[in-house]
C-alpha cells in the first residue's frame, strides 16, 4: 500500500529533512525537530502526492487516505493524552499547508480544529478557563467559515463589532465567557443564514473539510500570484500537517510568537523576534496586535515600554534560547521558528530557512562560512543570484534633510519614493501606466501580493517586523515601513492623517525602510556601496566560475558602473544608442535622407569624429579587457523624425520641403520592422555606414593605445547574418576601412571579425560561418523571436495565457527555451568548433543576466556570458553556482573516490 501519511512526536519521525518534496517544508521542518528531542506537539504530514492527486482527479483522494488518517490520528491521541473528538477531554488539531519552497501566508490553515457545541464544555472543564474555551471556538467558526465554507471573514467580524458596540466594549479582552458564547451563537446563526446550512458539528466532517480546502488553497490566487513572482514551479502541490493544538491563550503565563536565529534583516548574530502574551500565533502574523520583542537588547532599541520574553518569562527564554542555538548548529542555516508557550511549558511549531534580506543572507553566509558551519562553495552556492539586484536599491541621502510625517517599525530595508496609492489594484495600474508608487495599507494580507509586487515600497499602519507586509516585502526586495500607528487611514476619503496632517491620494512620500521614517515629497537618494559580505562572497565565487562576465554597454557612465560590479569587458556596444544623442541626431537624419552618395558621405564626415569619441571613451575605461562593437543594426526609419515640429527642423537644416521628409519617412516604414532592413541587410545596402563605423572603431583604438600604452582587445561584430556570403561581403568593407586607416596612420590594430547568431538558419549555418568569423555571440532575443515567430513587444497578451494554461513553463525570453532556442545554441556552438576549435562563444542578449540560462549556458561551455551593468553580480554569482553545479555532477559520476586534500573553498 502507498504511503501517504507520515507521522512525528513523541520524539519520533517517519520523516526528516532529505523528504521536503514530499511532506514540504513545514513537514520536513516538524519532523527533523521531532527526532532531535525537541518539544514539538504531535502530529501527521500528508503527502505533497495526495495534492496532486486531489487536484488531478476533481477532488478525490485515495481510498486508501482515510484508514492512514484515522491510524495517524489515534496515534497523535496516544501521544497528547487525550482523543479527537471526546467530548470530555477533546484533542483540537490545526490543520496547516506547506509546500517544498515556502510560501508564507499564501495558503491556508485551520485552527483549533474539533470544536462544536459539545467538546467546547469538556475543553472549558479540562482548561478551567470557559473564556478561553468559547473564545477558541469563536476562532474556529470564523477560521472555519471563511476558509473551508467560503463566508468571508469580514463578516464575522462586522457581526463582533455590532456586538461590541451594542454593549459598549472596546476591545476583545472586554468580553467575558458569555459573551464569546453568545458570539458563538451569533457566528453559527449567520453561517445558517447566508449559507443555507448549519455550522458542521461532526469533527471528522471538520477534518476532511478542511484537508480538502487547505489543497485547494494551492491554486488560489494570490499563491498563483507568489509562484509566479518568485519562479516556483506550478506542480509540486502542498503537503497538509495536521498537528495537536496547543495554546498561547490560556493566560499571562502563555504566549505565542516568532523568531529568527539571526536578525533577517541585518544578518547581526542575535537571535530576533516577537512575541505576544495570551494569544494565538495568527494573532502575531496578521497585524491584528502590535507584538512585544524576545530580548531585552530589542525592547531598548525599539524604545517599547511592554516587557520583553526576555524579562516577562525568563526560565521558558533561557530554554528557548538554547533549542534555537541547537537547531541552527543542526540546519547550518539561519532559521524561521514559530514557538507556542502553554502555561509556561514551550513549544515548537516550525523550523523553517528564514526569508532574509539580501544583505542578512550575504552577511549570514559569509560568517557560517568563517565560522565553520559551512563551506565557501556552500556559502556561493545559498543566494540566490536574482535578489543581488535588491542591493541596488537606493538609500536615504544622510545629507539631505527631510520632513518627517510619521514613523513605523523598519521591516525592509531601502528607500523608495512614489506617490500614495491605497489599494492593490490601483498599485497594478499604475506600474502599467509607468508610474511609481507608495502602496499604504492599514495591514496586507496575502490579496495584497500583487499590489506588494507593482509598488515601489509598502507602508502599513499596524503589524510588526514578522507581520505579512515585513516577511513579503523582505522577500520582494521592497523598502516597508510597518507599524505607523500614529497614521489614520480613511479609504472611503482617500487620504491619511498623523500629527494634524493629511496626505491624498497622488500625493508624493518617501519611505525608508531601514529606519521606519515616512517623509513628505521626494527626498534625495544615495546609490548603495557594495562591499563588505558581498564584495567576499564575490570573490568566492569567482574562484568557482569558469564563465566570464562581460557586459552590454553604450555609454562611459554605464561602463564604468558595469566594471566596478566585476564586468570583464564589453560583450555588446549598441552602436545606434549613439546615433540618439541630440547634438548629433540632425546629422543621422541628413546621412538617411540623402539622395546621393556624396551627400551621404558628407554627413558620415560629420559623425566619424562622434564615433571615434564615443568608442576611445568605451577603450579607455575597458582598458585591457575584450570590447565588442556591434555594426548599425535597427532599421533606419526609426531615426528619423516623428513630430512636425522636428520635421520642420530638419527640414530647415536640409533645406527641402517637410512634405519630402514625411514622403521618405513613410517609404522607409515597414510593415514587420524587426524582420526587415536592418542589421547587415544594411551594411550590404549602405555600405558607407560600415566603412565610417569601422574607420571610427580602429582609429579610436589606436587612439587609446597610444595614450595607454595597452593595445585594445577588440572584437568587431555583424549583426543578423543569415549566410557566410553577407558576412564576407560585409568584412570586405571592413577590411578597405583597415586599409584607409593604414593609409592614414602607417598602421592599424588587431581586431577579431564576429557575427550574432539570430537567425535559425546562421545556427544551423554555424560551420559555414566559423570559416570566416572567430567568434559568435549569440543574439536571444532575435533568436527566441525567430525561432517561436513570436514578437517579444506585442506577445504579452497571449504569453500569459499560454503560462498560466502550462503550455509553456515560464516566459521564453526571460528564461532561455532549452528544448527550442536552447537546441539551436547546442546546435551551432558544436559546428561551430568543428570548424574552427578555437571558436570564442558568448550570449548579449536579456538571457545573459538570467541565472537559470546561465546555467544552461555553463552546461553546453560557452566561453561568456554579457548583460546590462546592474546584472552583472548576478550573472557572476549564477555562473559560480553552475560550476559547482557541473563540478558536483562530474564528482558524482566519477567511479573513483577523489583523493583527500586540504579544502580549497575554506
Amino acid at each position: 500500500m502507498t504511503k501517504w501519511v507520515y507521522t512525528f512526536g513523541g520524539g519520533r519521525a517517519e520523516g526528516d529533512s532529505a523528504l521536503k518534496e514530499i511532506l514540504g517544508s513545514k513537514g520536513a521542518g516538524l519532523a527533523e525537530m521531532s527526532a532531535l528531542g525537541l518539544p514539538v506537539p504531535p502530529g501527521f504530514t500528508i503527502s505533497t502526492e495526495i495534492c496532486r492527486h486531489f487536484l488531478a482527479t476533481e477532488s478525490a483522494f485515495p481510498p486508501e487516505l482515510e484508514q492512514q488518517v484515522a491510524s495517524a490520528l489515534d496515534g497523535i491521541g496516544k501521544v497528547a493524552g487525550h482523543r479527537f473528538g471526546d467530548t470530555e477531554h477533546p484533542l483540537l488539531v490545526s490543520v496547516r499547508s506547506g509546500a517544498a519552497a515556502s510560501m508564507p501566508g499564501m495558503m491556508d490553515t485551520v485552527l483549533n480544529l474539533g470544536l462544536n457545541d459539545e467538546t467546547v464544555e469538556g475543553l472549558a472543564r479540562v482548561s478551567g478557563d470557559r473564556r478561553f474555551a468559547f473564545d477558541s471556538y469563536r476562532r474556529f467558526i470564523q477560521m472555519y467559515g471563511d476558509v473551508v465554507l467560503g463566508l468571508d471573514h469580514s463578516v464575522f467580524e462586522e457581526k463582533l463589532e455590532d456586538y461590541k458596540l451594542e454593549r459598549g466594549f472596546t476591545l476583545d479582552s472586554d468580553l467575558d465567557a458569555g459573551d464569546w458564547q453568545a458570539v458563538c451563537d451569533l457566528f453559527k446563526a449567520l453561517v445558517a443564514d447566508e449559507l443555507e446550512i448549519p455550522f458542521p458539528q461532526a469533527p471528522q466532517e471538520q477534518l476532511w473539510g478542511a484537508i480538502s480546502a487547505v489543497i485547494r488553497s494551492w491554486n488560489n490566487p494570490r499563491a498563483k500570484a507568489y509562484r509566479r513572482i518568485n519562479n516556483l514551479p506550478e506542480g509540486g502541490g502542498t503537503a497538509v500537517t495536521v498537528q495537536a493544538m496547543v495554546f498561547g491563550n490560556l493566560g499571562e503565563t502563555s504566549a505565542t510568537g516568532v523568531a529568527f536565529t539571526r536578525h533577517p534583516s541585518t544578518g547581526e548574530n542575535i537571535l530576533w523576534g516577537e512575541y505576544l502574551p495570551n494569544a494565538q500565533g495568527e494573532d502575531v502574523v496578521s497585524g491584528m496586535r502590535t507584538p512585544q520583542d524576545l530580548t531585552e537588547v530589542a525592547r531598548r532599541e525599539t524604545g517599547s515600554e511592554l516587557p520583553s520574553m526576555e524579562a516577562a518569562m525568563p526560565a521558558v527564554f533561557a530554554e528557548f534560547h538554547a533549542v534555537c542555538a541547537a537547531l541552527e548548529k543542526h540546519h547550518r542555516d539561519v532559521l524561521d521558528l514559530e514557538f507556542t508557550i502553554e502555561r509556561g511549558r514551550l513549544w515548537m511549531l516550525q523550523a523553517r530557512p528564514a526569508k532574509r534580506t539580501i544583505h542578512a543572507a550575504l552577511k549570514t553566509a559569509v560568517d557560517m562560512a568563517h565560522e565553520g558551519l559551512i563551506t565557501r562553495a556552500e556559502a556561493v552556492a545559498r543566494i540566490d543570484p536574482r535578489t543581488l539586484e535588491q542591493l541596488l536599491h537606493p538609500t536615504i541621502d544622510p545629507e539631505s534633510s527631510g520632513d518627517i510625517f510619521a514613523r513605523g517599525l523598519p521591516a525592509s530595508p531601502g528607500a523608495a519614493s512614489g506617490t500614495v496609492v491605497f489599494t492593490s489594484e490601483e498599485a497594478e495600474i499604475a506600474r502599467t501606466q509607468g508610474r511609481k508608487v507608495i502602496l499604504v495599507r492599514v495591514e496586507t494580507s496575502p490579496e495584497d501580493v500583487h499590489g506588494m509586487h507593482a509598488a515601489r515600497g509598502i507602508l502599513t499602519t499596524r503589524g510588526g517586523m514578522t507581520s505579512h507586509a515585513a516577511v513579503v516585502a523582505r522577500g520582494m526586495g521592497k523598502p516597508c515601513v510597518s507599524g505607523a500607528g500614529t497614521i489614520r487611514v480613511d479609504f472611503h476619503a482617500g487620504t491619511m492623517s498623523a500629527g494634524g496632517r493629511t496626505i491624498q491620494r497622488g500625493d508624493m512620500i518617501t519611505i525608508d525602510g531601514g529606519t521606519g521614517q515616512v517623509l513628505l515629497g521626494a527626498v534625495p537618494l544615495r546609490e548603495p556601496e557594495l562591499s563588505g559580505a558581498f564584495a567576499e562572497l564575490m570573490e568566492w565565487a569567482d574562484t568557482f566560475r569558469t564563465l566570464k562576465i562581460r557586459t552590454n554597454v553604450d555609454t562611459p557612465s554605464d561602463a564604468r558602473a558595469a566594471r566596478g560590479f566585476g564586468a570583464e569587458g564589453i560583450g555588446l556596444c549598441r552602436t545606434e544608442h549613439m546615433f540618439f544623442d541630440a547634438r548629433r541626431i540632425v546629422a543621422v537624419r541628413e546621412m538617411i535622407l540623402a539622395e546621393t552618395h556624396a551627400a551621404r558621405a558628407e554627413a558620415l564626415a560629420k559623425l566619424l569624429p562622434m564615433q571615434r569619441s564615443d568608442f576611445a571613451s568605451l577603450f579607455e575605461i575597458m582598458s585591457g579587457l575584450p570590447v565588442t562593437i556591434r555594426l548599425l543594426d535597427p532599421p533606419l526609419h526609426e531615426f528619423l523624425p516623428k513630430g512636425e515640429a522636428e520635421i520642420a527642423e530638419l527640414a530647415a537644416v536640409m533645406g527641402i520641403s517637410p512634405a519630402k521628409i514625411r514622403a521618405s519617412t513613410h517609404a522607409l516604414s515597414e510593415a514587420n520592422p524587426m524582420l526587415g532592413h536592418r542589421g547587415v541587410r544594411l551594411a550590404i545596402s549602405f555600405p558607407e555606414i560600415v566603412e565610417m563605423q569601422a574607420r571610427a572603431i580602429l582609429e579610436a583604438a589606436l587612439d587609446v593605445a597610444d595614450e595607454t600604452g595597452t593595445p585594445v582587445d577588440l572584437e568587431i561584430m555583424v549583426p543578423l547574418i543569415a549566410g557566410k556570403p553577407e558576412l564576407d561581403l560585409v568584412n570586405s568593407h571592413i577590411r578597405a576601412a583597415e586599409a584607409l586607416v593604414r593609409k592614414i596612420h602607417g598602421r592599424a590594430p588587431a581586431y577579431q571579425l564576429g557575427t550574432m547568431i539570430e537567425l535559425p538558419r546562421a545556427a544551423l549555418a554555424a560551420g559555414e560561418l566559423a570559416k570566416s568569423a572567430t567568434f559568435f555571440s549569440f543574439g536571444t532575443n532575435d533568436l527566441t523571436q525567430t525561432t517561436f515567430g513570436i514578437s517579444r513587444d506585442d506577445a504579452a497578451t497571449y504569453l500569459n495565457t499560454y503560462l498560466a494554461k502550462g503550455i509553456l513553463p515560464h516566459d521564453p525570453f526571460a528564461s532561455i527555451d532549452r528544448e527550442g532556442v536552447g537546441e539551436l545554441i547546442r546546435i551551432a556552438c558544436e559546428r561551430g568548433r568543428a570548424t574552427r576549435p578555437d571558436l570564442k562563444l558568448g550570449v548579449c542578449g536579456e538571457h545573459g543576466g538570467d541565472p537559470a540560462s546561465i546555467h544552461f549556458f555553463a552546461e553546453i561551455n560557452l566561453d561568456y556570458v554579457s548583460c546590462s551593468p546592474f546584472r552583472v553580480p548576478v550573472a557572476r554569482l549564477a555562473a559560480a553556482q553552475a560550476a559547482l553545479q557541473n563540478r558536483d555532477k562530474a564528482n558524482s559520476a566519477s567511479p573513483l573516490p577523489t583523493p583527500p586534500t586540504a579544502p580549497p573553498d575554506r
